[in-house]
């Protein structure tokens, strides 16, 4: 797999550390949306083995209601320069739809962005990723974060993922992007079902020759099917976690780092014999 930007090397698989500085996050909301908490949480996940900090000023929880843009800045500006000051050798990554959040964001320090829409919500996205040639996430979702768990129905979930990223991939390229990473997006306008025929199939979106990264930490797919609650979903994040990476996951995006790492480990240790 080739490097991002010559700064991550997927022949191995990374993880991504989740930073929220929401107040409504499903699992995480209102921990650390101060500077002083963001900064500790940012070092505990550098210390347990993230490469990748991913910020997200906004929650994307099903049935969310957006914030405004001013809003999520003002929750981000301080948090990005402070982070790239304390972790330089980390790659920060904004976890925003807005165009214009994404071009303060990466003035400010960051590295990547990461769409959960995939250019659907700014109409801007693209052109200021193909311009910069910014290292850019792109996530499919049906619907948008409001709406997008009101029986979501698909034909073949799997084939329906790999035409909507064909066909942006093609965009971007034409544009002049090509620093490009794909989410399949768990949980994002998807059932019970689908996310796991999407786990099971995981290796079909191989054929977009991207690297795939894999956001299931401790979401509904998990604490819904075992009838618990997201505190008590480490286990099963760690479960499908590693079913992603023998399907070829090149990054995990998780809230619980030290796991994800040690999942990595043991997978690679495995697959290596």
């Amino acid at each position: 797999m080739k490097e991002l930007n010559n700064k991550i090397d997927f022949s191995t698989p990374i993880v991504m550390g989740i930073l929220n500085v929401t107040d409504n996050s499903f699992y995480d909301g209102n921990r650390y949306n101060s500077l002083e908490k963001a900064v500790e949480q940012a070092s505990k996940l550098v210390s347990e083995g993230a490469k990748i900090i991913d910020i997200g000023a906004q929650s994307s929880r099903p049935g969310s209601v957006e914030i405004s843009e001013k809003e999520e800045w003002n929750r981000l500006k301080e948090i990005i320069p402070e982070i790239r000051k304390q972790f330089p050798k980390s790659l920060i990554s904004v976890d925003t739809y807005r165009s214009s959040v994404a071009e303060k964001s990466i003035n400010n320090g960051a590295h990547i962005i990461n769409d959960i829409s995939a250019g659907d919500l700014d109409e801007n996205m693209f052109s200021f990723i193909a311009k910069n040639n910014i290292p850019y996430i792109m996530m499919h979702m049906k619907g948008t974060p409001k709406n997008m768990q009101k029986n979501p129905k698909y034909t073949n979930v799997v084939e329906e993922i790999i035409e909507v990223f064909g066909n942006k991939i093609d965009r971007l390229n034409k544009l002049g992007a090509n620093n490009l990473i794909i989410d399949p997006g768990f949980g994002f306008g998807k059932n019970l079902e689908h996310n796991y025929t999407i786990i099971n199939n995981l290796e079909r979106l191989k054929k977009l020759k991207l690297p795939i990264l894999i956001g299931v930490s401790r979401k509904s797919l998990i604490y819904n099917l075992l009838e618990i609650n997201p505190d008590q979903a480490l286990n099963g994040t760690t479960s499908v976690n590693t079913m992603a990476l023998l399907k070829g996951a090149n990054i995990l995006r998780v809230h619980d780092v030290k796991e994800a790492a040690e999942c990595i480990k043991i997978v690679n240790f495995a697959q290596n014999k």
